[in-house]
């Protein structure tokens, strides 16, 4: 009986309204740090089953896939984010209604999204591969794990939007039991579909889509059981105007940050694959570690984003500030700690990808370039969900704009033209780390900038909770 009353506790969604704002910011991370490291897992599980039972060049496939995967899912990213500061703020306020109708609106809305994507995405894979020069080595590999995912689309979608409403609603806990389930689904799959059944790369594609739908399920039926916070009516299934006119307002500035972010990522990776297909697999290993050092950041700023949008609906601007500077700090703490752990132990990591002594020796001298652009990610991902909570989503967009796009990318060109030699024609590849590094760091100053300066703070008193400008 004991056991059950702990498991409901922690179902139980978190009014982040009252009690110590660290603690409740804590609270809420901790299974969400929990999940978003299982949610990597998707992606490490796939990169180091195709590497070590196909190869270096399916583990670069996988890889090349990222940033047009990413590219052409900023729909959800938009529409998840959206969600989350809708329901925060409904939540915040105790207003049921519009909450039962925000969250109708955000399924609907998933549900065109998935069709758009389904339909579309197939059909300009190949194109914007060659586009990449990608290596003829790897492209049929590439396209087939795109198509794969891209007509699983919907499973993706609904977890990631579901998710985010649970989140929006206190209960990270939940999204985190079946994201687990989930994940240790795809491995299972994963194994089966490669190492038994030799499907290759498009095996772990399969596994993945068939995890993804599974954890949406999971997370509409938890919903459905939460009726003493919304109710879930067929007439709130019907098209809102204007929830929906907010969740693309709150929404689209994250969506075309993510999309500004993956378009920078596809011009920085036809300059990646110009080194040749085992720099793309150093670059693979290096994402797919960098993945699990950015899960605090990324942990503690969904978090601040959902404290910050609680707290701003029950008009509690002291309580904003207060975590803001708490959740920062101990982000950064943590943060230290593991790209510590990073650097002592990073090439026994590097080698769980592969047994190619130099493909270990080059991802981890990459990986020492970055480490310490990690503790300033901290700054930016916290800060900035502080902004968005609050409803001021431009100004971290904004913020990307000019790092990703007008920092980043002429910075890998110009370090890699300028390290052009008779002994390195094509120039020196860490030059493209370097360049992550430089836009991190400026990325970390102008959002602390934009914190002090305060506009989000206009937010706070607005009745639509992010409807000005």
């Amino acid at each position: 009986m004991a056991i059950k009353e702990k498991l409901q506790e922690f179902f139980k969604p978190i009014d982040m309204t009252e009690g110590s704002p660290v603690g409740q910011i804590m609270k809420f991370t901790i299974p969400m740090l929990i999940g978003n490291f299982a949610q990597q897992l998707y992606n490490t599980a796939d990169s180091v089953i195709v590497g070590r039972f196909v190869g270096d060049n399916a583990l670069a496939a996988v890889g090349s896939a990222g940033p047009i995967l990413n590219l052409l899912i900023v729909l959800f990213i938009g529409i998840s984010v959206g969600a989350g500061i809708i329901v925060a703020q409904y939540f915040g306020a105790r207003d049921r209604e519009n909450l039962s109708r925000a969250i109708g609106s955000c399924i609907v809305l998933t549900g065109a999204a998935s069709l758009i994507l389904m339909i579309v995405a197939p059909l300009i894979a190949q194109p914007m591969l060659r586009l990449l020069n990608t290596p003829d080595s790897i492209i049929g590999w590439c396209r087939q794990y795109l198509v794969i995912l891209f007509l699983g689309a919907a499973g993706s979608g609904y977890y990631n939007i579901l998710s985010g409403v649970l989140r929006g609603l206190g209960d990270s806990f939940s999204a985190l039991m079946y994201l687990l389930a989930a994940t240790l689904l795809n491995i299972v799959l994963d194994y089966i579909f490669v190492a038994h059944l030799g499907l290759g790369v498009p095996g772990v594609a399969l596994a993945t889509i068939i995890a993804q739908f599974i954890s949406a399920i999971l997370c509409l039926r938890r919903l459905t059981k939460m009726k003493d916070i919304f109710e879930l009516r067929r007439e709130h299934l019907r098209p809102d105007p204007a929830n929906m006119g907010r969740l693309i307002r709150l929404g689209l500035p994250s969506g075309v940050t993510q999309a500004i972010f993956s378009m920078s990522m596809i011009v920085v990776q036809s300059l990646t694959n110009s080194f040749g297909e085992q720099f793309i697999a150093a670059n693979v290993i290096v994402m797919r570690v960098d993945g699990f050092v950015m899960l605090p950041a990324f942990s503690f700023g969904s978090a601040m984003t959902t404290y910050a949008g609680q707290n701003v609906g029950a008009q509690k601007l002291d309580r904003v500030e207060k975590g803001a500077r708490d959740g920062t700090l101990t982000a950064m703490g943590v943060s230290a700690a593991l790209t510590a752990l990073i650097l002592l132990f990073g090439r026994h990591i590097m080698g769980i990808f592969t047994e190619t002594q130099s493909l270990i020796d080059l991802s981890f001298a990459m990986m020492r370039i970055i480490a310490v652009g990690y503790i300033a990610m901290e700054v930016t991902q916290c800060l900035s969900g502080v902004m968005r909570g609050a409803g001021d989503t431009m100004t971290p967009m904004w913020i990307s704009l000019l790092t990703s796009v007008l920092i980043r990318v002429p910075a890998a060109y110009l370090l890699v033209a300028l390290t052009k030699s008779p002994e390195m024609p094509d120039g020196n590849s860490a030059m493209l780390f370097v360049s992550l590094l430089l836009s991190w760091c400026t990325g970390a100053l102008l959002t602390f900038i934009a914190y002090r300066r305060g506009k989000w703070r206009r937010f706070v008193n607005s009745p639509e909770g992010g409807g000005e400008e």
